[in-house]
């Protein structure tokens, strides 16, 4: 399923697969001037492909290597012959068959591996834009962004979502996904506009980032007071964020508060 929306002279694409009939979890695809960011999942290639038929499109770049991102790599340099980049961390993970959950390949589907160019430049020149290329790992390593400094456009991938997260996967480094935001709210100091992979767009990009930095480095500082007091990570959990959410059972406890107390206690910034 593809919902496809324009803001400024940006696309967004909107793809979910349907399980039952419902819809469970969006992500985005962003094209602008030629340039596609990130391919979308694989139970959705075939629509995105479809849809990008009748598009002008030059070249991909995948802000990671997830399995939601990556999916129609491998269709559109077949159909189009295009160039897909990517970090040079992320490259070889794309090359290969994931591991994944059975909530993951229900949702998203394994994505077929696809040869990408590692990223050697610091920045992509479009016909009409320029797009710099920054360095933001935390929710993976090799996680980039875009961003287009006289539009104030920042196409931050998946190192951001919300304000408050309540849980994360137990490999993502809180530490580092705080460097990254302080990185983009560095940028410049105009109109910062998020354009999210879970398809939120968030005018105020660095007021949600400084909100998102702030609870993370309070959190951190709760989190370590209530362990210097004996609590274990599963009380201080209970304590500070309530116990966990349905995303716990619905991701098969990948995405766990516990996950969020542990990355906090181990955070350094």
């Amino acid at each position: 399923m593809l919902e496809v929306d324009k803001i400024e002279d940006v696309t967004q694409i909107k793809m979910c697969h349907l399980v039952g009939g419902q819809a469970l979890y969006w992500v985005a695809a962003y094209l602008v001037d030629g340039l596609l960011i990130d391919t979308g999942c694989r139970h959705t290639e075939e629509e995105l492909v479809k849809y990008l038929d009748s598009q002008e499109l030059s070249l991909v770049v995948n802000t990671h290597h997830h399995e939601d991102h990556v999916g129609a790599n491998l269709k559109l340099q077949e159909k189009r012959g295009l160039t897909v980049y990517a970090h040079r961390d992320a490259a070889p993970l794309i090359a290969q068959v994931p591991e994944l959950a059975p909530y993951q390949q229900t949702i998203w589907g394994y994505p077929v591996p696809s040869q990408v160019v590692p990223l050697t430049f610091d920045r992509i020149e479009t016909e009409r834009f320029c797009f710099e290329i920054v360095e933001t790992p935390g929710h993976c390593p090799g996680h980039v962004s875009l961003i287009e400094r006289n539009r104030g456009w920042c196409f931050s991938g998946d190192l951001y979502a919300r304000e408050k997260p309540r849980g994360i996967r137990l490999e993502e480094d809180i530490g580092q996904t705080i460097t990254s935001m302080k990185k983009l709210m560095d940028c410049g100091s105009g109109q910062l506009t998020l354009f999210t992979s879970i398809g939120k767009i968030v005018p105020d990009g660095r007021v949600a980032l400084g909100e998102c930095v702030a609870y993370l480095e309070g959190l951190s500082h709760e989190a370590r007071e209530l362990e210097r007091q004996g609590l274990s990570v599963i009380a201080i959990r209970d304590q500070l964020l309530g116990g966990e959410t349905a995303l716990a059972h619905l991701t098969n406890g990948q995405y766990l508060g516990e996950n969020l107390i542990k990355g906090v206690l181990a955070a350094r910034f």
